[in-house]
C-alpha cells in the first residue's frame, strides 16, 4: 500500500511563489508516474502536472511556464514549484500516483495524498 503526504500550501498574494511536496512511504515509488492535480469548489478535479518514471515532464497549459514539478527518487519526494500564482490557481492540491505511464486522466491513479490547500489572494 503507498501512502500520499502533501505540505507546503498556504496563502499568497498574487504573483508570489510556492512549493508543495509530496512525500510517499509503504513503496518506492521510483518506477511510478507521479502527478499533481487541483479541484477548486464546484469544479472537477484537473491535471496540473506530472513526471513519469521514464523523467518524462508533462503539464497542464494553464500553468506551463509558471510551475515546475520535479522528483528525488532517493527521497521518495515529488515536488511541484509554483510561481506567479494567479488568483484562478486557487484550489486543494492533490499528489497522485500510479505505476502506469503518464495519464492527465484523475481516474487511472490509484493512490492519493489528503490534499494541500492552496489560497492565492488579489
Amino acid at each position: 500500500q503507498v501512502q500520499l503526504a502533501e505540505s507546503g500550501g498556504g496563502l499568497v498574494q498574487a504573483g508570489g511563489s510556492l512549493r508543495l511536496s509530496c512525500v510517499a512511504s509503504g513503496r518506492t515509488l521510483s518506477t511510478y508516474t507521479m502527478a499533481w492535480f487541483r479541484q477548486a469548489p464546484g469544479k472537477e478535479r484537473e491535471f496540473v502536472a506530472a513526471f513519469t518514471w521514464t523523467s518524462r515532464t508533462y503539464s497542464a497549459d494553464s500553468v506551463k511556464g509558471r510551475f515546475t514539478i520535479s522528483r528525488d527518487n532517493a527521497k521518495n519526494t515529488v515536488y511541484l514549484q509554483m510561481d506567479s500564482l494567479k488568483p484562478e490557481d486557487t484550489a486543494v492540491y492533490y499528489c497522485a500516483a500510479d505505476p502506469k505511464l503518464y495519464s492527465a486522466s484523475a481516474s487511472k491513479y490509484a493512490y492519493w495524498g489528503q490534499g494541500t490547500q492552496v489560497t492565492v489572494s488579489s
